[in-house]
């Protein structure tokens, strides 16, 4: 095994567990989200300032699902990638 397995393993484990915070996080903050506002009727200012207030927190967090959850997969596809090659580079000795 390569010296620099250990450490990319460990910086993919630290990265996964970010992005699977942050599925946690947004799963639990669009738990009471609701699919149909009615605006039109007065009465419901509290609850379009709730669905407001949970509109803005998903859309602060969503660039950073996309970025741990792209870097993840780059970090997979990496691990894969030099596992292979030093299989490769291994068998061909």
């Amino acid at each position: 095994m390569l010296p620099m397995m250990p450490v990319m393993l460990i910086v993919w484990a630290a990265i996964v567990l970010c992005f699977l915070g942050l599925l946690a996080y947004r799963a639990t903050v669009t738990r009471y989200e609701e699919d149909q506002l009615f605006l039109s009727e007065e009465s419901h200012q509290h609850e379009q300032a709730e669905q407001a207030e949970i509109m803005r927190k998903v859309g602060k967090i969503s660039p950073l699902v996309r970025i741990f959850g792209g870097a993840a997969g780059l970090m997979t596809a990496a691990i894969v990638g030099v596992y292979v090659w030093s299989a490769m580079k291994t068998m061909l000795q």
